[in-house]
């Protein structure tokens, strides 16, 4: 629902001064409560982050142990066809007809005895990766249950913060909508601006001690008494902040 703006022309540059007080007040009581929420949102983030890459990789690890298991299966079927093919060659070479036969076959069982050493070998390699993978995936469990633990006790941390300050959050931002409500558009646009870029997050500001409570630059007393009149917005010219008097700090309250 879209919120009614009040006419410009309704709005004295004192009650603007006012609102925008107000919306800062308010808006800085907000900033408090995410303070105190501080980097836990962003913890929680990274943490969740982190423990979706660590569930990717133990998945791809335990599938390549898988893949490697199945190689080894495969090579030792290999062997097992080679010492058939060794078996029947010694049985073939029992009746060969002359030396040539013989030789050949002997050829053959040469070649069936390397590929059975060969597939040895292989099979030693496969289960060297696989004790290393399976140590990396001991690790990576490790990892894992340790950052889930950790994302319970932030999540826990985070939610107690949001349930302590949820009801005063929301009706900050009632009162901020209100609030709103009443400073027009180009007025609002700026001080959205002015507070995004301001460090501390203050875009409207009393005089204080002749100074802005922003930048703390001295106010020339002409421009000090320009803003006690209310009858225009001032600006600081050294940070850009909206400028109100010290008065306004009394009268307005969050």
């Amino acid at each position: 629902m879209a919120k009614t703006k009040t006419p410009d022309s309704e709005i004295s540059v004192e009650e603007r001064m006012r609102a925008l007080y107000s919306l800062q007040s308010v808006d800085s009581e907000i900033d408090k409560i995410k303070t105190l929420r501080g980097e836990l949102p962003l913890e929680v983030q990274d943490l969740e982050d982190e423990i979706a890459g660590l569930e990717t990789r133990l998945g791809n690890l335990k599938e390549e142990v898988v893949n490697l298991e199945k190689s080894i299966l495969t090579k030792n079927n290999e062997i097992a066809d080679s010492e058939a093919l060794i078996k029947k060659y010694e049985e073939q070479q029992k009746n060969v007809r002359n030396n040539r036969e013989f030789d050949s076959l002997s050829k053959e069982i040469e070649y069936q005895n390397l590929e059975i050493e060969l597939y040895t070998k292989k099979i030693k390699e496969f289960n060297a990766q696989i004790e290393e993978k399976k140590s990396v995936i001991a690790e990576s469990d490790a990892a894992l249950a340790e950052r889930t633990s950790d994302l319970e006790n932030k999540k826990s941390e985070l939610d107690e913060i949001i349930l302590d300050t949820q009801k005063e959050e929301e009706n900050l931002y009632k009162k901020r909508d209100k609030v709103e409500s009443v400073i027009e558009e180009r007025l609002l646009s700026a001080y959205k601006r002015i507070r995004a870029n301001a460090r501390n997050g203050l875009a409207v500001v009393p005089v204080q001690r002749d100074a802005c409570g922003g930048c703390f630059n001295q106010i020339p007393p002409q421009k000090q008494l320009d803003i006690k009149s209310r009858k225009k917005i001032i600006v600081c010219e050294y940070c850009g902040r909206i400028l109100v008097d010290d008065e306004i700090l009394k009268e307005s309250k969050v």
